[in-house]
């Protein structure tokens, strides 16, 4: 029987391909499930346009991604801080707080992007990641300054 796969299906396809299964196999598992409809011209019309659609807008997505990271890529982050005598910071700096002033610099990140090797607890230029999908990142350097206010 042909049809068109209407999810991702491990071991048979992807989204929006038509195969032919065996008959039982489409009319008792896979069509209940909606995860496939019986394959005629007009399923396999719209299959197809969906199909199409989907990549655009994936490439659609991976070129605003693209663009983003070539913004991003070898900035510097500056973090006003606040130190005691010692030089010990009174608050560690994490992917948080790195995201929040990257939000205040116009960059919607959130804090699940940033990669550091640890949370930062001295004045100084640390380097960190920011992952994005498609499997991009940029490197940014973090800075953080003594806040004299």
């Amino acid at each position: 029987m042909k049809i068109v796969l209407l999810k991702d299906v491990n071991g048979l396809g992807s989204k929006y391909e038509v195969k032919n299964v065996a008959f039982g196999y489409a009319k008792n598992y896979l069509i209940p499930r909606g995860l496939a409809k019986k394959a005629d011209a007009n399923v396999v019309e719209w299959a197809e346009k969906m199909k199409e659609m989907e990549e655009e807008k994936a490439r659609q997505d991976l070129e605003k991604v693209g663009s983003l990271v070539g913004k991003i890529d070898g900035l510097e982050v500056e973090i006003p801080v606040k130190v005691g005598e010692k030089g010990q910071l009174f608050e560690k700096i994490s992917p948080k707080k790195i995201a929040g002033r990257l939000k205040e610099m116009g960059f919607d990140i959130k804090k699940e992007n940033i990669e550091i090797e640890r949370e930062i607890k001295e004045v100084g230029e640390f380097p960190a990641k920011v992952k994005f999908e498609h499997n991009l990142e940029a490197e940014i350097k973090v800075i953080l300054v003594q806040d004299n206010s």
